[in-house]
């Protein structure tokens, strides 16, 4: 057997059944990768990988080929090589509406849960392709129904203002789509527990799932296995882990501490996931979201850009929801995207999918 026969073999054992079936689809897309001649059976090639060390050499062509595939990194096979069932929870809100008009443009299907379950942009191409769905995030049964066919979830749910701060009459303003807080609407609810809800229901989705039981089994690190899972946090959440950011954190108004206490239960809660092998969390911590409609902020978006740029650290710059929303996106595509993404990062990985 040849060298290059016994590496795709090894490889092949380990290998998820949904790993092999993207490369067979991608096998006539990515024949640009490697020339060879197809008259030459057994080419003397070196095909090297990591630190250019050698992998095989003289394997017959095809199984050249096939390797060189399986040995390429994540990002060229990544989820975008094909369609995904997205649930997107908040699909309705300033954020998920906009992630789900992009998933659509990229040729993904899309299911939106929200409290409205109605599209808010009726003359939109993109969203009346979405199917709006109506429920509750904090009915577990709710959000069991909604991930149950689906390859990849965004969690975008959440309110600036809740019922306990006396200022929810506010988020008619602030929220970007006019939503109005119902009496229970508290930080723990919408945020912690919705987001509980689909972190439970993906880890059981994912329990029963034999490849990701076999790369438990063997120690692997694939991402390929992980369930995507997208989850918008806030700039604030990460305060503790830079300069002066503990004593702004203690100076903050009680009703910002418990919107930071929600979402750094649901941060800690998703790496405790993704140290199970279940899920890759891909938490997004954008300060300001606007773009030109939003005029409730943009005279204070000079203010927070300059203190960014003139290294306060606790201050990040603003963010566009188109920036956001397209970071999202390739987020659930790149199987190498994982853990917290500040502004930076999303500004890098939304060039991906433009």
């Amino acid at each position: 057997m040849a060298v290059g026969d016994e590496q795709a073999m090894k490889i092949g054992v380990m290998g998820s059944q949904s790993f092999f079936l993207e490369i067979r689809e991608g096998m006539d897309r990515k024949d640009s990768l490697l020339k060879s001649d197809h008259n030459d059976a057994a080419q003397h090639e070196v095909i090297n990988h990591n630190n250019n060390n050698p992998v095989f050499q003289t394997a017959p062509h095809r199984t050249m080929k096939i390797t060189a595939l399986l040995l390429l990194p994540s990002t060229a096979l990544s989820l975008a090589t094909r369609p995904l069932k997205v649930t997107v929870f908040g699909g309705t809100g300033y954020v998920g509406s906009a992630v789900c008009e992009r998933l659509v443009k990229r040729g993904h299907e899309v299911t939106a849960i929200s409290r409205r379950g109605v599209n808010p942009k009726p003359d939109s191409k993109e969203l009346s392709q979405v199917n709006w769905v109506q429920g509750d995030a904090t009915d577990i049964k709710v959000v069991e129904d909604s991930i149950k066919d689906a390859d990849a979830a965004v969690h975008a749910i959440g309110l600036l203002f809740d019922v306990d701060s006396g200022l929810s009459n506010l988020n008619k303003i602030v929220s970007g789509s006019g939503s109005i807080p119902g009496s229970t609407s508290t930080y723990d609810a919408i945020t912690r527990t919705t987001a509980f809800n689909v972190i439970d229901t993906i880890e059981k989705k994912q329990s029963r799932n034999l490849n990701v039981q076999l790369n438990k089994l063997i120690k692997s690190d694939s991402t390929t296995t992980k369930f995507p899972l997208c989850f918008v946090s806030a700039a604030e959440a990460g305060w503790p882990e830079v300069p002066f950011g503990e004593t702004v954190d203690g100076l903050a108004p009680q009703w910002l501490n418990r919107y930071l206490v929600a979402k750094r239960a649901v941060e800690s809660r998703l790496r405790e996931s993704a140290e199970k092998g279940l899920i890759r969390e891909v938490i997004f911590r954008p300060s300001l979201i606007w773009d030109w409609t939003k005029f409730d902020v943009l005279p204070v978006i000079p203010v927070f850009n300059f203190a960014s740029a003139i290294g306060v650290p606790f201050v990040d710059k603003t963010v566009r929801v188109e920036t956001l929303a397209d970071a999202i996106v390739a987020g659930l595509e790149g199987d190498d995207i994982q853990g917290v993404q500040r502004v930076g990062e999303m500004e890098r990985i939304c060039e991906r999918v433009r």
